[in-house]
């Protein structure tokens, strides 16, 4: 099946990326901090704080998304609920991030986070159906009621 490849590629591309956002904003903490740049009358040591400190909680955001996808992957099985809610949230902030990159940086960015979405997507996608067969009856699509004939409901 495809999605174990997924899972593994997704998880792979996720850690690289927790990577390189947190050495490009540890790169921008140390710019401000050099230039000792302000913005509107803000503390520079605070900006470049405040930098390096989102680099390295988003970047454990991003590492631990990839160990989700990685558990995933090894194991063959879907992730849990929270873990489902996790990679979800992953995939919106990757399409946000997107969204504003391709004006801000250009479209190779773009490109860069859309592939990374659609990673994330297939495979959850891919390990969608695990949940909704092993929950519902046998064949029985879950939240379906039992059928009945035609004229056989409640007189």
């Amino acid at each position: 099946m495809v999605r174990r490849p997924v899972a593994l590629v997704a998880a792979v591309v996720l850690a690289a990326e927790a990577v390189g956002f947190a050495l490009l904003n540890w790169f921008l903490g140390e710019v401000v901090d050099n230039q000792r740049m302000s913005l509107a009358g803000l503390d520079p040591d605070a900006m470049s704080l405040g930098s390096v400190a989102l680099g390295v909680v988003f970047g454990l955001y991003l590492l631990t998304c990839a160990v989700v996808l990685l558990v995933a992957g090894v194991r063959d099985r879907a992730p849990g609920r929270f873990s489902r809610v996790l990679l979800i949230v992953c995939a919106v902030v990757h399409a946000v991030l997107g969204a504003v990159t391709v004006g801000l940086v250009g479209w190779a960015a773009f490109a860069f986070l859309m592939l990374v979405l659609g990673l994330v997507v297939l495979a959850l996608i891919g390990y969608g159906t695990d949940r909704g067969t092993a929950e519902s009856g046998a064949g029985e699509p879950s939240g379906s009621a039992p059928r009945t004939a035609p004229g056989a409901g409640p007189a």
